[in-house]
């Protein structure tokens, strides 16, 4: 702060700070319960608007309802970093708390698309829309009021309280379905039940309105607010502001697109790569994500803390070197210990598929050609393939009848064009089985798996070492970026970058990642668009990231903008 608002900032006592921390992370909590229940129920909700013959494009359509939402969290904070600027924090988040409520009921309350149709999914669109842009409004705020209350030397740890809560909403959308499946019988759950998590949002609302409306306003903008100091048009200053593009580009790509992308394959791409290729058990996969969940809570804690005495920059940098590192073999060991069957026949029977039209499109219902439905059946059963223009390793005698349409396993050909071995390609089920008894001959097993204690335990253990991950890049990110920015635009200019960041290139990673692995067959291929994106936000936050002890935004008088210069 600079200026004459700086000299009556009121200082919060010990009592109003825990207040602060205590509603803030709460809300957020709460905010982000109401988003992630969407994650969590992804096959239900699936089955409910988005039915589909082809198992994989259900998936995908589900994964971009969840897209659509982060679509518009840039817009949210657009609209909401403008009234946070412009009227103050505290009622901007009190408004972006209500109409996250009000949406995620809203879900629970659609009649599925067997009973309306197309009006369905277009409905959940329309609810994600107005999810996205409560979310849009919901972190800035959360983040600046925690920040423009606590002291600088401990705005690291306070704010950190912030990020944990993101982890907490994950977690508690997970306790609630846990919950609700232990109360409601498997197939009432399937049937309704599902919808009980999402209705429950209206308490949440409740309580979180309950716990913001005994909260001031915050000290910085009540100053600001008193000496006359407050933005024009924070998202025009947002952009004119001196050296914020800069600033914005680095939060962005070097700060944002890191945190987000390894914070979503850690726990997202973790859910769905048990539930999925791996075949672990859902309830269990549930009770390991919890738990992993749970402890990782404390390190976003330890690690806003320790930025308080080494810098917001270094446990970045640090966290994004170790996840390029690491990414690979910590997936490589969750699936090992899941189902080391799985990796085991693929390597002791590789899968090779040959035949005309071999293409297959994860967003078609139905595949034009009968490799592509192979191709579409191998996907679904989390198995990796290879494409060749014939078998291999045959004569052309034992060849000849497999040379329309093929699956070779190991040293297995099966010819499979023109109704060989009695398949139909015009019957899902005729060629979903062929295909799974091949498999299952070489010794593919696609049961429900069951790990034992200790392999569970070991799961535990690598979903918490992704968590160490994102929190070494995530836990000092509020302070980073109220720091970052002046006070007057504080709320635009930090909103927008977080929300472009996290929207697109965090949002959309379950369906960018389930469109690679779809297309290569290759259960680990998604991690590669994380690795990509963090290895160039590795380079933007070693280049753009200020190092040293944290400092509160600092600039001369001559550099303001006429807006919000010092009269």
């Amino acid at each position: 702060m600079q200026g004459n608002a700086s000299a009556s900032i009121h200082e919060p006592s010990a009592k109003e700070i825990r207040l602060v921390i205590a509603a803030s992370s709460a809300g957020t909590i709460f905010e982000w319960y109401d988003f992630f229940i969407y994650g969590t129920l992804a096959a239900l909700i699936g089955k409910a608007f988005f039915p589909a013959d082809n198992e994989t494009l259900q998936l995908l359509l589900v994964w971009a309802g969840f897209a659509v939402g982060f679509g518009f969290r840039p817009l949210g904070a657009i609209l909401f970093g403008f009234l946070g600027d412009r009227l103050g924090r505290k009622y901007t988040f009190l408004v972006t708390v209500t109409l996250m409520g009000i949406a995620t009921a809203g879900v629970g309350l659609i009649p599925t698309a067997a009973t309306i149709g197309l009006a369905a999914p277009i409905i959940v669109i329309g609810l994600r829309i107005l999810q996205g842009l409560a979310l849009g409004g919901e972190y800035g705020g959360a983040a600046i009021y925690v920040a423009e209350h606590a002291p600088p030397e401990k705005r690291g740890l306070y704010t950190s309280f912030i990020q944990a809560s993101v982890v907490g909403g994950f977690v508690l959308s997970i306790i609630v379905v846990i919950g609700s499946r232990w109360l409601i019988p498997a197939e009432d759950f399937a049937a309704w039940g599902w919808r009980v998590p999402f209705l429950l949002s209206l308490i949440l609302l409740v309580i979180s309105l309950w716990m913001r409306l005994k909260l001031s306003e915050s000290p910085v903008f009540q100053a600001m607010k008193e000496a006359g100091e407050t933005a024009g048009n924070p998202f025009v200053e947002s952009f004119t502001y001196p050296g914020n593009k800069k600033r914005i580009f680095v939060a962005l790509f070097g700060i944002t697109g890191v945190l987000t992308t390894i914070w979503y394959t850690a726990f997202f791409s973790g859910l769905s790569f048990l539930r999925g290729p791996m075949r672990v058990d859902e309830q269990l996969v549930e009770v390991i994500m919890l738990i992993g969940g749970t402890i990782s809570m404390s390190f976003y804690v330890i690690v806003g803390k320790w930025s308080d005495r080494v810098g917001r920059k270094l446990p970045i940098v640090i966290g994004a070197a170790l996840s390029l590192v690491l990414l690979f073999p910590i997936f490589w060991g969750i699936g090992a210990l899941a189902n080391p069957g799985l990796g085991q026949a693929a390597q002791r029977a590789p899968v090779v598929v040959s035949g005309p039209d071999c293409h297959y499109d994860p967003f078609a219902n139905k595949q034009a050609a009968p490799c592509g439905r192979l191709l579409q059946d191998l996907t679904a059963l989390g198995v990796p393939y290879d494409i060749a223009a014939k078998p291999a390793g045959f004569t052309s005698q034992q060849a000849k009848g497999a040379l329309d349409l093929s699956m070779q396993v190991g040293y297995a050909l099966y010819p499979l064009g023109n109704g060989a071995n009695g398949v139909n390609w015009d019957d899902p089920a005729s060629h979903q089985a062929a295909v799974k008894q091949a498999l299952e001959a070489n010794g593919y097993d696609f049961s429900t798996q069951h790990p034992p204690f200790v392999r569970v335990v070991g799961i535990i253990a690598l979903i918490c070492a992704l968590g160490m991950l994102s929190a070494l890049t995530y836990g000092s990110v509020a302070a980073l970026l109220s720091e970052m920015f002046p006070p007057q635009i504080r709320y635009s200019s930090m909103s927008i970058p977080y929300h472009i960041g996290a929207g697109y290139l965090g949002g959309f990673l379950p369906l960018i990642a389930g469109y690679i692995v779809a297309t290569t067959g290759n259960a680990y291929s998604g991690l590669w668009y994380t690795w990509v994106v963090m290895a160039f936000g590795l380079v933007v936050g070693l280049w753009g990231i200020k190092g040293g002890p944290p400092r509160d935004f600092e600039v001369s008088d001559h550099e303001l903008p006429v807006s919000v210069a010092n009269p």
